[in-house]
């Protein structure tokens, strides 16, 4: 490379902090996407660029309010990390809480957890410090784990419906179907379902080659269907690939707790006193209220992502935000409130602790 270009580089600290990663090689006719200080030298041969790191934001319009925005985002993670930690500490502590409706829920929690830390560093980071900047592979790590629990939740919820189905259906024979073993069975297979799902997002989009002046990301956070749309090449594969996940995992499980909770009508109106019928559906409003809140943010994070491009920017970070964050805050609030054991079981923990 020339001195002039070089000088001509190092002069814009945009392009400055993505230097490392630019690669040269055969001439390349797709060069649209490169800043115009670099188009304006056609001799130079750059065909592959990755960025050393993208930049986050937090919430568009309101960047000087953000220390005052972390205070509910804050407050938001510590319930969600504090009731989720205290369900499963309630289950682990309780006997009569090692039931298989209680270990499902146990999962919910722990999936919880997992999708609250993958986000809270980079979000706090950025409200907090106005740290915007996240690594290139640290970025495909947090998307990885992000999608993968996001995953998880779905299938844990598909479990969960199961359960109140065999529950109410075939309450004598509850204890025998889903024993410890069949419970671990379908722990294991939801997390390999993740996993191998999720696995070739990363590397797919390792293959693509970004654009240096399209490092500046829509969330505080690595969305795949966010991260992708930074490349200067065809992502036909990644569109095609992350629509195959959607459909394969939410789009599935989604269907199959429809056709759960249309089998648990059918068996709950065939029961002959109206006070059974109430006290069936009863132990079901938890998991239809989990259900609600996971999959409404969820189809609304899809709808805008493929459909919302001409909506403010804010608009999609309020709708990620909810998606990401809301669940796993308003999952212990419902379980505690609706189910008297689990209630009276973290009250229990909670009063040990003051003694303690």
């Amino acid at each position: 490379m020339s001195p002039n270009i070089r000088a001509g580089i190092f002069s814009n600290d945009f392009i400055l902090i993505f230097l490392p990663r630019l690669k040269r090689s055969r001439p390349s006719g797709d060069l649209n996407c490169f800043p115009k200080m670099l188009l304006s030298h056609s001799y130079v041969n750059i065909s592959f660029f990755q960025p050393h790191a993208f930049l986050m934001i937090g919430i568009p319009g309101l960047e000087a309010v953000h220390g005052w925005i972390s205070i509910p985002f804050s407050f938001m993670y510590t319930v969600a990390l504090t009731g989720n930690c205290l369900i499963l500490l309630a289950v682990r502590r309780t006997p009569s809480l090692h039931q298989p409706m209680y270990y499902f829920l146990s999962m919910l929690a722990l999936t919880d957890v997992g999708l609250t830390l993958s986000t809270l560093p980079t979000t706090l980071a950025v409200l907090w410090f106005d740290y915007r900047h996240i690594g290139f592979n640290a970025c495909l790590v947090q998307m990885f784990f992000l999608h993968s629990f996001s995953v998880v939740e779905s299938s844990v919820l598909l479990a969960m419906s199961f359960d109140r189905f065999v529950a109410i259906s075939n309450p004598l024979r509850y204890a025998a179907t889903l024993t410890n073993n069949v419970i671990i069975r379908i722990g294991l297979a939801i997390m390999a379902r993740a996993t191998v799902s999720l696995f070739p997002g990363p590397f797919l989009l390792k293959r693509l080659n970004f654009c240096p002046d399209k490092i500046l990301l829509s969330h505080s956070f690595c969305f795949h269907a966010d991260v992708m749309k930074r490349a200067c090449a065809d992502i036909t594969v990644n569109i095609l690939y992350g629509l195959y996940v959607v459909l394969s995992t939410v789009g599935v499980d989604s269907l199959f707790i429809v056709l759960s909770y249309t089998l648990i009508l059918h068996t709950v109106m065939g029961l002959a006193s109206p006070r059974e019928r109430v006290r069936a559906l009863n132990t079901c409003v938890s998991h239809i209220l989990a259900v609600l809140i996971f999959y409404i943010p969820v189809i609304g994070v899809s709808m805008i992502h493929r459909f919302g491009r001409h909506l403010p920017h804010i608009v999609h970070a309020l709708v990620a935000y909810v998606y990401l964050v809301v669940p796993p805050v308003l999952n212990p609030i419902i379980y505690s409130v609706k189910s008297k054991p689990i209630r009276e079981a973290m009250l229990r923990l909670l009063r040990k602790k003051r003694k303690g």
